[in-house]
């Protein structure tokens, strides 16, 4: 099977771009500062397994009492 590397690129765009969504919803939602959490969420996302970890990590902190 032959797969191109502008298919793999999308894949990664859009695993970027999901990643970093997630980062800033769920750093909304559990810190004060969300657009830094979002920043190292997407600089994390380049390295699949640390974006996974930092995502982990983001759920299992508790809510922002607001």
């Amino acid at each position: 099977m032959d797969v191109n590397l502008t298919l793999w690129g999308w894949f990664a765009a859009i695993y970027i771009l999901v990643m970093t969504m997630l980062s800033f919803y769920l750093g909304k939602k559990k810190t004060d500062m969300p657009i830094i959490a979002t920043f190292i969420g997407a600089g994390f996302s380049l390295i699949p397994p640390l974006g996974l970890i930092y995502l982990a990590v983001l759920l299992l902190k508790k809510d922002q009492h607001n």
